[in-house]
């Protein structure tokens, strides 16, 4: 069953209505999805949820259910209820790969179409990509502050349902090893992770009795969480019943650095050496950072992730760069308000390298042909994703496009 058009704001719809009455529904545009600016201190952006675009946007439409709310409500009139019916994005999209990285202005995405087609797409589109893209990019500041140890998404209690499955897919694509969300899990390939939380500990008389039916369920390769009442004491447990090959103890609360380096040396005091410490409690690319000189093996992260970590939107627009004039041929359009000027006409983006390094993102507009001269030296960024409304992107969309999109960012 295909995603409802319906997820889209009404004045897509009136805008619509407006545009066939007049003639103009049908002319040739060209939208763009760029940031105007990024968030205080963040250097780049990271591209996420192109991939769930792709999965929806071949069956976009309005049901029999959707047009019949949309005349009973009185949304648009008669004329656009029944243009809706058939209503079938069939144009082009070309845009960055997902978990490329992105700076102010980069045309992420390119929407080519009449603006029948493309107009009714602009409020699923940036919903997808505003969600996903900060996630990733907020993913991307903590793995760069792990500094290769993993990091583990642990964030749906946080969140609705369905955006924790999307968060958990986009920091898969910026670099997480693992997610807790079993419906993640499913649909996109990912490691799940979880063994107990407190209320296990608290479950049971006594916290060996908790630590016993634990490593008789999951074998002593799991993880026991010790600090539900004395850490030091509960290391000690834990070796004790699981043996120096316990797979790892969690810490959840506290000093974690203070706490991360007395368990190690407790650890290795009783012979488990290569019992593994993840740490959790409200991290987030800061506290990672922190927790760097510190004996942690992996991070645990929820409510920052899931959020953004502050930025619960990447600042996505959705707008109009070229339209097609009086003499069939496109021009470039763009609005003049203050501090949301733009720049018309559809953008080719390259980015220039340095040994190896990116040095520069460089954006030359096209000209009326549709043709932009290419950059001597630099790498192309945009790569086609739909013609003629058929998704062309092999790859991008599943299991496969997580993984390709990881690599690709790594």
């Amino acid at each position: 069953m295909g995603t409802s058009a319906l997820l889209t704001d009404r004045y897509e719809l009136t805008m619509l209505q407006a545009a066939l009455a007049d003639g103009t529904a049908h002319r040739r545009c060209v939208f763009e999805v760029f940031a105007r600016r990024l968030p205080h201190g963040r250097r780049y952006g990271v591209v996420a949820g192109t991939g769930r675009l792709l999965e929806v946007l071949p069956d976009l439409r309005f049901s029999d259910d959707d047009l019949a709310w949309l005349e009973r409500e009185g949304v648009v009139d008669a004329r656009t209820v029944e243009h809706l019916a058939s209503w079938r994005f069939r144009g082009d999209v070309e845009g960055y790969p997902e978990g490329e990285v992105y700076l102010p202005g980069s045309p992420l995405l390119t929407v080519r179409g009449t603006f029948a087609e493309a107009v009714v797409l602009e409020t699923l589109v940036l919903s997808v990509l505003n969600h996903d893209s900060a996630v990733a990019s907020a993913a991307s500041r903590m793995t760069a502050a792990a500094d290769g140890r993993p990091c583990l998404e642990m964030g749906s209690r946080r969140t609705h349902e369905e955006a924790a499955v999307a968060a958990a897919r986009a920091a898969a694509v910026a670099g997480f090893s693992g997610t807790s969300n079993l419906a993640a899990g499913r649909r996109y390939g990912l490691p799940t992770i979880g063994t107990s939380a407190h209320a296990f500990t608290l479950l049971h008389d006594d916290e060996d009795a908790a630590f016993a039916a634990q490593v008789a369920a999951l074998g002593p390769s799991t993880t026991l969480l010790v600090d539900t009442y004395d850490v030091a004491a509960a290391v000690e447990r834990a070796v004790a019943l699981a043996g120096p090959g316990l797979g790892a103890v969690r810490l959840d609360s506290g000093d974690l650095a203070e706490l991360a380096h007395d368990v190690r040396r407790r650890l290795d005091g009783l012979g488990a050496t290569r019992t593994k410490i993840t740490v959790t409690s409200d991290l987030d690319e800061h506290a990672i950072a922190a927790l760097a000189a510190a004996p942690v093996d992996s991070y645990g992260v929820g409510t920052s992730l899931v959020t953004g970590s502050g930025q619960p939107t990447a600042g996505l627009v959705y707008k109009m760069v070229a339209r097609e004039g009086r003499d069939g041929r496109l021009q470039g359009v763009a609005k003049a308000s203050q501090h949301k000027q733009g720049v018309a006409g559809a953008k080719r983006a390259w980015r220039e390298l340095s040994s190896g390094v990116a040095s520069a993102e460089v954006l030359v507009v096209e000209d009326a042909d549709g043709v932009a001269a290419p950059v001597p030296g630099a790498r192309p960024l945009q790569v086609p994703l739909v013609e003629g409304g058929r998704v062309v992107a092999e790859g991008a969309t599943g299991a496969e496009g997580v993984r390709a999109a990881a690599h690709r960012h790594d």
